[in-house]
Formats: C-alpha cells, sequence, structure tokens
C-alpha cells in the first residue's frame, strides 16, 4: 500500500477474505476472491504500516479499518498479506 508518500504492507495477522474485499474495492478491481498470508505474492520491502487488520468488509479503505495502529506490529514480511480480485 502506499501512504503518507512511501510503499509499505499489510501483515497477515487476522487478515481474511473481508479484508480482502476492502483492499478490491479501495483499488477498484472488483469482488475479492481470496485473501492470502505468508508472501504468497513474494516479500515486500520497506515498512509494515498495518497489523490485525480487522475491517467488516464494507469500509472504502483500509484506512477505515479497525487495526492495532499504524507503523506497530509483529510481523516480518514473510506474513505480508494479499488478495485476490475478480475484475470487473
Amino acid at each position: 500500500m502506499f501512504y503518507l508518500s512511501q510503499w509499505g504492507t499489510v501483515c497477515d495477522d487476522a487478515w481474511d477474505l473481508r479484508d480482502a474485499k476492502v483492499v478490491c474495492r479501495q483499488v477498484g478491481c472488483g469482488h475479492a476472491m481470496a485473501a492470502w498470508g505468508e508472501a504468497r505474492y513474494g516479500q515486500g520491502t520497506g515498512y509494515i504500516f498495518l497489523d490485525n487488520l480487522k475491517c467488516k468488509g464494507h469500509e472504502p479503505s483500509l484506512l477505515r479499518c479497525s487495526h492495532i495502529r499504524w507503523d506497530v506490529h509483529n510481523c516480518d514480511h514473510s506474513e505480508d498479506a494479499g488478495a485476490v480480485c475478480d475484475i470487473l
């Protein structure tokens, strides 16, 4: 994700399909089909912005989901989250 002019990732702790729904909506890529963890698409670099996300699924962006606090986590990039969206 891009936040405050920097790229970073989201930790997969508590990551689920509701979180993926928000990501797919946020980037305009249709409906979420899967929520993956353990850096399935490769490890990111830079900051890990969010951990223990708890989206309800209707939020317009990850910024509106419950989480610990920005830039507070107990993860490394081997736990980066990912989402699969169906393209509209």
